[in-house]
């Protein structure tokens, strides 16, 4: 059973058709949207601050999303695909973005709609990512304009075949 714990009166609302792995974590005040999956390790802390997210966000295994006291919480659009390992941390993340795998996204960083973090990227505190860009590296900045290719073949591709894993998984 994965661990679903309120914190301070406050607990997570999590939609009948999302998919949460026996070991994922889910604490405090998270608001998730419809069809969302939280994969094995993952860990969503709303312990400190809300964390809220739209329609279709899928968490990869291993990724951490937290928030920072009173200061910076965290909001994720809809159609956002968090890859393994990643950690987004007191930020907003809009519309149809891909976090590539083991990157960090930190506080008071804004990533508008339409973008990819690459892999192993690490977005400094109140970095702002254009919508339709591609950012790199540590620290991570803009590489180049993503294509209409990236958007439908790795953004969208990802976040409705992780619905469609999530699928397989569901009693």
């Amino acid at each position: 059973m994965p661990i679903i714990k309120s914190i301070n009166g406050k607990a997570p609302q999590i939609p009948e058709d999302c998919y949460i792995a026996e070991n994922a974590t889910i604490v405090g005040d998270v608001i998730m949207g419809s069809t969302c999956s939280v994969w094995f390790n993952a860990v969503i802390r709303g312990d400190v601050h809300f964390i809220k997210m739209g329609n279709k966000v899928n968490f990869q295994d291993g990724a951490v999303i937290h928030a920072t006291y009173l200061k910076s919480p965290t909001t994720i659009g809809n159609n956002v695909s968090i890859g393994h390992n990643a950690i987004v941390h007191g930020c907003t993340i809009h519309d149809n973005v891909l976090i590539g795998m083991g990157s960090i996204v930190m506080d008071d960083c804004v990533v508008e709609s339409n973008s990819i973090i690459a892999a192993g990227a690490v977005l400094t505190k109140n970095t702002h990512v254009e919508s339709g860009s591609v950012y790199a590296g540590v620290p991570a900045k803009k590489v180049k304009d993503i294509s209409e290719e990236l958007i439908s073949g790795e953004i969208h591709r990802i976040a409705e075949n992780y619905v469609k894993y999530s699928s397989w998984f569901k009693d």
